[in-house]
């Protein structure tokens, strides 16, 4: 095969993935849009949102809610992966246009019970607090995504979503426990600096 003739390839993958995301938005507004199930997407979409606001650890919001995100990034990156290869499928959306992700575990469920993990017992041993989130959520949260048809693992063993979830968690608890969220403002005037010591020793060499 020619450069030119992978280049062509490409843009036909592209042409059938604007036509399955046509499909998909024709589905969500004939069939899904108002259901039951919609709308219980949508509540766990922005629900647990709401609860954690309420209750979270105020004094610990940041390194909170930067372990949600890293949770968000690593959880849409490894699906995105699995998804086009098969590996599993969402049968229902809720958004159009949302790349067939199933939006409220990726941007809601998943960060969120990593957040509220990460704030209860936090001097506790962050391995078995990992063990406890991902066997909730492997065995109890996606089995039911699965019975309510949110959730079709093609086969896919729930012992590996387990170690998906392990893993998610124990890098957000990594992250967010580092000795690297000084502030940038100095302590006595309040304003921000730099340090460009390492230019000057460059400019003497040269």
């Amino acid at each position: 095969m020619t450069i030119e003739e992978g280049r062509n390839q490409v843009i036909q993958g592209f042409r059938l993935m604007e036509e399955t995301s046509i499909l998909i938005n024709q589905a969500i507004l004939d069939a899904f849009l108002f259901t039951w199930q919609w709308w219980l997407g949508i509540g766990l979409f922005i629900i647990p949102w709401i609860v954690w606001f309420l209750f979270r650890k105020k004094e610990s919001t940041g390194r909170l809610f930067a372990a949600g995100m890293i949770a968000i990034v690593i959880g849409v990156t490894i699906d995105i992966f699995a998804a086009g290869m098969g590996l599993w499928l969402y049968p229902m959306d809720f958004i159009p246009y949302s790349l067939a992700l199933f939006l409220p575990y990726h941007f809601s469920v998943l960060p969120v019970g990593v957040m509220f993990t990460l704030q209860i017992r936090p001097n506790s041993n962050p391995i078995v607090r990992g063990v406890i989130f991902a066997g909730l959520g492997a065995f109890i949260v996606m089995r039911f995504f699965r019975m309510i048809d949110f959730y079709n693992p093609k086969g896919w063993p729930s012992i590996y979503d387990f170690f998906i979830m392990l893993i998610i968690y124990l890098v957000a608890y990594l992250a967010t426990n580092i000795r690297g969220y000084e502030e940038i403002r100095s302590s006595d005037k309040g304003e921000t600096t730099y340090n460009f010591k390492f230019l000057q020793r460059k400019q003497k060499v040269r």
